[in-house]
């Protein structure tokens, strides 16, 4: 360890362990000698872990989401985000992730996730610091290179509350205008009216939009649709309306897919119409599975358990406290009905 040197007001000192190196400048000579013993000790810490780390694959954050997609990722039902996700892993991290996975600390993705929150919202974020914690879950438990998963010591930020978003007949209507003047009853001809098919029978079935995408023709009977694979991992049978009958019986009989859109053209249309109609922020698409599951208590007075089978939810508290969303006025309707 080298002296304190005086530089102008200030004293400046060095540290160099092995190959390692640091320095700092203080007010006095005395806090510059505490300074570098500490510093020191610290070096000799971060030595001792590199030679630890020496017999190890030497992987950069960047290379442990690849390995982690073609391992685990790309079979998971969120290969897609997952996929993108690396894709522009830059943009979420930074210089992050071409550090090395020995160098993450809790600190540095603290400091990441502020940065985040500048740009976009804590739901996002919470979306983000999960997959970055299932990619250091597996380095821990599947590749055995590290002690422990940084990402579980930082906190995540709240995630919003769920949405509570009812859809008017009103705005119904605008939808179907701006999808190429679509109307209930009309056989689906261009790709604009595909996407005003699907959200009329998302209201009537609580169907998710992968789900409606990928209903083929042989999954469709006279009274439910079979969805062999579903977000939860499980098959289901979707019983259906008079309504939601009428409105495949409009689809041509053809092989495969009901629908020919996949996502991102579904999605593209669906967002463009709804700023072209002034509803842009108003709802989303999967609005249409919280109003079509309202209903189907308001209306149809479905007991929660028989809903639960419908829509494939799996925990009671999450179909009730998220996808219910009965207002006051219904309520009061019901209590005084009762």
């Amino acid at each position: 360890m080298q002296k304190p040197v005086k530089r102008g007001n200030a004293w400046r000192i060095q540290v160099k362990y092995k190959h390692l190196r640091d320095a700092a400048t203080r007010d006095t000579s005395q806090e510059c000698i505490q300074w570098a013993h500490k510093r020191l000790m610290e070096l000799q810490l971060e030595y001792e872990k590199q030679l630890k780390n020496l017999d190890k694959p030497q992987y950069t954050v960047k290379q442990l989401f690849n390995i982690y997609y073609e391992k685990i990722g790309q079979f998971t039902k969120s290969k897609v985000y997952i996929k993108n996700h690396i894709k522009y892993l830059e943009r979420y991290y930074g210089k992050l992730t071409e550090y090395s996975i020995y160098d993450l600390t809790p600190k540095l993705i603290t400091e990441n996730r502020e940065r985040r929150l500048q740009y976009v919202e804590a739901g996002t974020i919470h979306k983000e610091m999960s997959l970055g914690s299932s990619v250091f879950t597996f380095a821990v438990r599947e590749l055995f290179l590290l002690p422990s998963n940084p990402f579980n010591l930082v906190k995540k930020p709240i995630k919003p509350p769920a949405r509570k978003n009812r859809i008017s007949q009103d705005q119904i209507k605008m939808v179907l205008v701006g999808l190429d003047n679509y109307e209930e009853g009309m056989v689906p001809k261009t790709p604009a009216h595909y996407v005003a098919w699907s959200f009329l029978f998302a209201l009537e079935t609580a169907m998710r939009k992968g789900e409606i995408l990928g209903i083929e023709n042989q999954h469709v009977f006279p009274d439910y649709v079979h969805l062999p694979d579903t977000k939860n991992g499980t098959s289901r049978d979707v019983p259906l309306t008079t309504k939601a009958r009428a409105l495949l019986d409009l689809l041509p009989k053809r092989e495969g897919l009901l629908v020919k859109h996949n996502s991102n053209s579904f999605r593209l249309l669906w967002q463009r119409n709804l700023k072209r109609v002034g509803l842009a922020g108003a709802f989303t698409f999967h609005d249409s599975r919280h109003e079509a599951i309202t209903c189907f208590v308001n209306k149809q007075k479905l007991p929660v358990e028989i809903l639960a089978k419908l829509t494939g939810h799996k925990t009671i508290g999450v179909l009730v406290n998220t996808y219910y969303n009965p207002t006051a006025s219904e309520i009061e309707k019901m209590l005084n009905a009762a």
